[in-house]
């Protein structure tokens, strides 16, 4: 606004304050600058004054701090020269500065070590000429010291700060705490700093930029000290307030280095792309110093990790490579250490830049919980992570002790002997490291003379690995053992293959092809020609092709396709399938001795209990899965074991057992251990987490949510799993009331979360909680958005409880966030759902709510009256409807229940129009304060109610007796206040509590009012 337009002082004050309420950044500081050339046009020098002082506060929070010294030594003029023009605010503001004077000279190379010393005998004078403290002084002096690494000196000038007194220059409490515990961190002392540093992380001690800072510096001396939690958590809170803050690229630098030392080097990436400005932007050399060096540290990193060629985020003007910006970024910091070297005659200021470019990881991978992709899945060149939807047991890994032989052996022919030996060894003991052990000896003999068996191993073991590709191969070792004169083995082969033929599509084929081989191999048991083992080979593989077909009826039947039978029959299948699975069990029990036999029957009792579940019979299914579960432990193949762990633990939670769901899930996890791969631990520890969650423990759900979303991350499930997992963790998360926390963590899930695979339930409930943590962090507007949008969700689905529910939260946001005309639509909207619903509470609440941002909108004092009125109305015809049917339920009712749910109800609707006329009654009060007859009215109303429902209703009645009684005295009533004083102070006769003693005191300072009346 221009003079032109008629800006006075008021307006400009008025544009100033606005401003200083804008995002930091140029865009404010240029707004500065206007209002400065528009405060020189009113010929006020106390304008000029407040215009230059508004100028320098923006500076000093925005990238541009070398700005700051023009306009203060104007002030600081000024006030040499007439010192009577400034008030007593801005005389206050002027010495306060001196401080960030001070400070800024030392972020500025260029500014010499002679000036900053005479700029600190300045500050003394003028503050000793002030009557102010040495404490602000013996900071300064502090700071240079450590700045120079003149450790004596810092150590005395930092003796003198604490000892001096704390007056009005001193910096407040937060600021302080936040620089005496830098330095005992910069001293090596981690834990005194985290003690220092402990009531601002709390909330104790807070301002602008504080726990920003505190939380930033705090994330390296807590992975020093192994405290990762808490790291974690500091990054989560820190870097959620640090973000919208252009001034903090020193605490922003915080955070990346963070990420750079605890496996999050794909983190850091996504921060330093958020602020692609901090790479260039030169106002504060400084921090620019700090932001520099971390990024080397990061880019040193990802190139120790061999991905120099990683396409990076970088200063504008060209394309960046990891390794291209190590160098950059290296230089660049070396280059402004040297300028502050140069300028302060050390070589300190270098010496710690490659101290922190330079560092080495404190952490190899710290689960944050937030979208991030891991550094193997950064570069198209590396290799990808299985991602496959199996079950948990299926994901045990093949890491091979076979391999250590394997490289021992190098090329030599005569080490294959060892590795077929170890190969069958791992075989006969179930090992899951056989897999690769044969492969190991796949490879060796590789252009070797192998007898026949040796062969037929090699094939079948490879077959194993090939899924549909892997048939013809199994044929193959089937002729070969036939060769070999192992004619089981080979049944047992062919056995194999079509196995392998029905879980791709042919299990009708593959049923028929195994009842020839059963029948061929239990003669050839009968006759002796082959053993047990090759027997329950060909069994097992009957019996799941069995399973299979029984699962493809429950499948077709649950999608409403299928006609209950699959061509042999449904409950024919089922039979057939039991008997098949008793029969391997009765074959395998009598040589539990022999590990492959015990796994026989383990899985035999697990295929029986899954029978038990297709039948509905939960209770017996979780008996035999934990059967089988043990038997494979007692047997020594825990990871066998993990499938069916997994699944008992969903059907005890199924039966409400959830102690027996929390242990299964418990041993799933310990049994799978380092062979599960990347999906088997996400998916086990998200089981697990959703059923400590389900019995309310939500601090160790939340631990195994984290670990679910870091391990579906690396699997490269980010999106699918991870999203889901990263939606639960929020959850436990808001549940502790850790806020900030959940906020960063559902925010990073929500772009993930699609209604085709998460549903939009969880769509909708990840938007509710964000809206939830955000109110608590004082973010109502977004808070409103997010709330807003879940209600454009659910306003689809039949019931509309949610939708209701929803606009309501939004209404109160946007009332919040100071947007009264958005909140009385939605308040509107709310209640109109409210209606539709038959919920007369929410309707009620939605009538008070709106009347009241009513008197900020055009609507006004009638639009809230008329409000406030349709309240009372719906309480009055609820009653009247609750009267009615508490007078038909006593006739008809058979026992006291239907009569008590009325009588309840109407309880809570007296109870509703009390409140409804109390609200009333303030409204008035507040808004027309000269008719307080009105607002009597309502008061009294109310009391009357109130009183109607007895001791349950004490403070209600009490509170509205106190604001008649205020009111009475507002009349010059000062007996009818007075009697309204005793009533309260009777009615609290013999009454303990607080609300007690606050309603006592109160009503006693209305008696001393009325008796000086």
């Amino acid at each position: 606004m221009s003079q032109a337009m008629g800006m006075d002082f008021d307006t400009l004050r008025q544009a100033m304050a606005d401003n200083q309420e804008q995002p930091e950044g140029p865009a404010r500081n240029a707004r500065a600058e206007q209002l400065l050339v528009e405060a020189e046009k009113l010929n006020i020098p106390l304008a000029v004054i407040e215009a230059l002082g508004h100028q320098l506060k923006v500076y000093n929070y925005s990238s541009e701090k070398d700005k700051m010294f023009v306009p203060f030594a104007r002030l600081l003029r000024m006030w040499d020269e007439r010192p009577e023009d400034f008030d007593e605010y801005e005389t206050h503001s002027l010495h306060w500065v001196f401080k960030w004077m001070s400070a800024g000279m030392l972020d500025q190379p260029h500014i010499p070590l002679a000036s900053i010393e005479k700029w600190l005998g300045e500050m003394e004078h003028r503050y000793r000429l002030a009557g102010h403290s040495e404490r602000a002084v013996r900071g300064a002096e502090f700071s240079v010291a450590a700045h120079l690494g003149d450790l004596g000196r810092a150590e005395r000038a930092y003796t003198a700060w604490l000892a001096a007194d704390r007056d009005t220059m001193a910096d407040c409490h937060a600021c302080e705490l936040h620089s005496q515990g830098w330095w005992r961190a910069e001293r090596d002392a981690d834990e005194e700093a985290l003690e220092l540093w402990r009531p601002v992380l709390e909330g104790e001690y807070t301002c602008a930029h504080e726990p920003h800072t505190v939380l930033a510096s705090s994330l390296v001396p807590l992975l020093r000290l192994g405290r990762l939690d808490e790291a974690r958590a500091h990054h989560l809170r820190g870097f959620r307030l640090v973000r919208p803050m252009e001034s903090m690229r020193g605490a922003y630098a915080d955070h990346v280095e963070f990420c750079a030392l605890s496996g999050n080097e794909a983190r850091a990436l996504e921060l330093l792309a958020e602020r692609p400005a901090y790479f260039t932007d030169s106002g504060d050399p400084r921090s620019r110093l700090d932001f520099m060096a971390v990024t080397a540290l990061l880019m040193d990193r990802l190139t120790g990790l061999g991905l120099g060629d990683q396409p990076v985020p970088g200063p504008a003007g060209r394309e960046w490579t990891a390794s291209g910006l190590a160098v950059h970024a290296r230089g660049e910091a070396l280059s402004l250490a040297a300028l502050f070297d140069a300028r302060n005659g050390t070589s300190y200021v270098s010496e710690r830049a490659r101290g922190r470019m330079d560092q080495r990881p404190l952490v190899e991978r710290l689960p944050l919980g937030v979208r991030s992709r891991s550094t193997r899945h950064l570069s198209p060149s590396a290799s990808a992570a299985g991602s496959g939807s199996g079950s948990a047991a299926a994901s045990a890994s093949a890491r091979s002790s076979a391999a250590v032989v394997e490289s021992d052996a190098g090329s030599d022919p005569s080490s294959l002997p060892a590795l077929l030996a170890e190969a069958r060894r791992l075989s006969a003991t179930r090992s899951p490291d056989a897999v690769e052990a044969w492969a190991a000896a796949s490879r060796a003999a590789e252009g070797q003379e192998l007898d026949v068996r040796d062969r037929a191993e090699i094939a079948d073991h490879a077959a194993m690995e090939r899924g549909p590709e892997g048939i013809e191969l199994f044929h193959e070792a089937a002729e070969l053992y036939a060769e070999a004169g192992d004619p089981g083995e080979a049944l047992a082969a062919r056995a194999r293959a079509a196995y392998v033929l029905a879980l791709t599509g042919g299990p009708e084929e593959a049923l028929a092809t195994v009842s020839e081989l059963y029948e061929g191999v239990l003669a050839l048991l009968a006759d002796g020609g082959t053993g047990v083992s090759q027997a329950a080979s060909v069994l097992v593989g009957r019996a799941r092709i069995l399973m299979l077909l029984v699962q493809e009826d429950a499948d077709e039947d649950a999608a409403g396709s299928g006609t209950g039978d699959s061509g042999t029959g449904g409950d024919e299948v089922v039979g057939a399938a039991e008997a098949a699975v008793r029969e391997l069990l009765a074959l395998a029990e009598p040589h539990l001795s022999d590990v492959r036999m015990a796994s026989r029957a383990a899985e035999a009792r697990a295929m029986l209990g899954e029978l038990a579940a297709h039948a509905g019979d939960a209770e017996a299914a979780a008996e035999l899965l934990a059967q089988a579960a043990a038997a494979f432990v007692a047997a020594g193949l825990p990871w066998f074991a993990v499938e069916y762990e997994s699944r008992l633990a969903g059907i005890a939670r199924h039966l409400g057992d959830a102690e027996e769901a929390e242990r299964a899930a418990r041993a799933a996890l310990e049994h799978g251990g380092p062979r599960l791969e990347p999906m088997g631990h996400a998916q086990l520890h998200l089981q697990l987490a959703e059923v400590l969650g389900a019995t309310g423990q939500f601090g160790p759900a939340s631990e195994h949510a984290l670990e679910a979303a870091h391990w579906a991350d690396e699997a490269g499930e980010g999106p699918t799993l991870g999203a889901w997992a990263r939606h639960q963790l929020g959850g436990f998360l808001l549940r502790q009331g850790r806020w900030a926390e959940a906020a960063e963590i559902l925010e990073s899930a929500l772009p993930d979360l699609t209604t085709d695979m998460h549903g939009d339930g969880a769509i909708v409930q990840t938007r509710w909680w964000l809206g939830d943590c955000l109110t608590e962090l004082g973010e109502h507007r977004a808070a409103a958005e997010h709330w807003l949008r879940a209600a454009d969700v659910a306003r689809h689905w039949p019931e509309q409880r949610d939708h209701a529910m929803l606009a309501h939260l939004a209404a109160e946001a946007l009332g919040h966030a100071e947007l009264p005309a958005q909140a009385e639509q939605a308040y509107a909207r709310a209640g109109d759902l409210w209606r539709g619903l038959g919920n007369v509470h929410g309707l009620i609440r939605s009538l008070r709510a709106r009347a009241w941002v009513a008197l900020r909108t055009d609507s006004g004092l009638d639009g809230a009256r008329e409000s406030m009125a349709a309240a009372v109305r719906e309480c009055e015809e609820g009653l009247r409807a609750v009267s009615s049917s508490v007078g038909a339920e006593a006739v008809e009712a058979s026992d006291a229940m239907a009569g008590s749910d009325a009588a309840e109800a109407r309880h809570r609707l007296v109870a509703e129009l009390g409140h409804t006329h109390r609200q009333f009654g303030d409204l008035i009060a507040r808004s027309v304060p000269d008719d307080t007859e009105e607002a009597l009215a309502h008061y009294t109303r109310a009391i009357s109610v109130f009183a109607s429902l007895g001791d349950d209703a004490l403070d209600a009645r009490t509170g509205a007796e106190l604001a008649a009684g205020w009111l009475e005295a507002d009349l010059l009533r000062p007996a009818a206040a007075a009697a309204r004083a005793r009533a309260v102070l009777s009615a609290y006769a013999g009454v303990d509590g607080e609300a007690a003693q606050a309603r006592r005191a109160e009503a006693e300072n209305m008696l001393g009012v009325t008796e000086k009346a």
